[in-house]
């Protein structure tokens, strides 16, 4: 029941990085890579606060496979991230998008750092 569980969250997930990039990019066209940094930056604050209620045992690890591992993994991007990225680079240069990729992922570890906390 977990495993379908976890693909049928893996689902919802894609599917709604999808709307949400598609939505927010149609409303605001940018070099700047926003919709798949707030993406990746929200579900890692999803899977902090899944990871610190399953280890403080306020939730099964069940959560943790279904929430974190299908819906988050579904959710968010690594390798988008890094395409978009490269593709910044070769518009506004490396250093700048050096600037972009390590400012998400320490974005990324702060909201984990958040939800884990909460």
């Amino acid at each position: 029941m977990t495993v379908a569980a976890l693909i049928i969250a893996g689902g919802i997930g894609a599917v709604l990085r999808y709307a949400i990039d598609d939505a927010v990019r149609r409303r605001w066209p940018t070099a700047f890579p926003g919709p798949t940094f707030a993406i990746n930056v929200t579900g890692s604050l999803v899977i902090g606060l899944v990871a610190g209620l399953v280890l403080y045992r306020a939730a099964s690890p069940d959560w943790q496979a279904v929430i974190g591992t299908g819906f988050c993994g579904g959710y968010t991007t690594f390798s988008t991230s890094v395409v978009e990225t490269v593709r910044l680079g070769g518009r506004r240069g490396p250093v700048y998008a050096g600037l972009t990729f390590a400012g998400s992922v320490g974005a990324c570890a702060v909201g984990l750092a958040i939800g884990w906390a909460l």
